[in-house]
């Protein structure tokens, strides 16, 4: 029996709804919505469009949000992105991590809240290197293992990125970071 991977029933699950998009661009739309806004007010339905899609598909759609909210929310750092798999070829999943990309900031700036002037350095520091990521590639006539480590690497900075920009920028954040710090006086 084969298994589905997440980023194919979620790829399933975005076509049985209506959508067009990518699984990886969905799933980084979501995530950069989340940054900023409380999963209640991220409508899993028009994360992408804004469009009217096939209601069926809704219950699992905000099932994924909701995963993907308590992943982000997660201070051990389960967050993983939802892009191909390791045994699909390197071009499919660089296209993929660029798109997750492209969607993500697309997430994030759909609030029309976020003030880059305002934010830390590091916040703004990412968010410029995941913009560079939506041109993301590979050298087909390179070395193979070293594409291959490169595009883990990648992809690890964008997970990590993610936990930061979560931390940063969602609502309660100040909050959790005065806990934080209040917890590491005690100690």
């Amino acid at each position: 029996m084969t298994q589905t991977t997440p980023y194919a029933a979620l790829n399933a699950a975005l076509r049985s709804a209506g959508f067009d998009q990518d699984a990886a661009e969905y799933h980084g739309a979501l995530c950069g919505a989340l940054c900023t806004r409380a999963p209640a007010d991220v409508d899993p339905m028009t994360v992408l469009d804004g469009a009217d899609h096939d209601i069926a598909g809704a219950s699992l759609l905000k099932g994924v949000r909701d995963q993907t909210a308590r992943s982000l929310a997660d201070t051990d750092g389960d967050i993983r992105l939802v892009l191909p798999d390791d045994e699909q070829p390197l071009g499919d999943r660089a296209r993929a991590l660029g798109e997750w990309c492209e969607g993500f900031l697309f997430g994030l700036a759909s609030n029309g809240k976020l003030d880059l002037k305002k934010a830390a350095p590091e916040v703004r520091e990412v968010i410029e290197d995941l913009a560079q990521f939506t041109r993301a590639s590979f050298d087909e006539e390179g070395e193979e293992e070293i594409e291959e480590e490169a595009y883990a690497q990648l992809v690890e900075y964008v997970r990590v990125g993610l936990q930061l920009l979560f931390m940063e920028l969602a609502p309660g954040s100040q909050a959790r970071a005065a806990q934080r710090a209040k917890d590491s006086s005690v100690h």
